[in-house]
């Protein structure tokens, strides 16, 4: 995907759950999930051509999220309004 669909990720309102996460130096796509409040973090899911791997996740802190990717601006604008 281009980074022209992806924008920075400003505050953790932004952070739905379904929403597509980008690496700002990878070219791999995620699907966020929940927020778990035990481990402090956001759940991240491979996604590839559309399919969405629920064997493997990967979680990652809020502040993390805010430095190293971003998101979708379609699928944040469209919870936002």
């Amino acid at each position: 995907m281009k980074n022209n669909n992806f924008e920075t990720i400003f505050d953790a309102y932004q952070l739905v759950s379904g929403a597509k996460i980008k690496g700002k130096q990878q070219d791999e796509i995620f699907e966020l999930g929940t927020y778990d409040a035990l481990k402090r973090g956001y759940t991240l899911y491979p996604l590839e051509h559309g399919i969405k791997y629920d064997d493997f996740s990967v979680i990652v802190s809020e502040k993390e999220l805010k430095n190293n990717f971003l998101i979708e601006a379609a699928k944040a604008n469209a919870i936002a309004a």
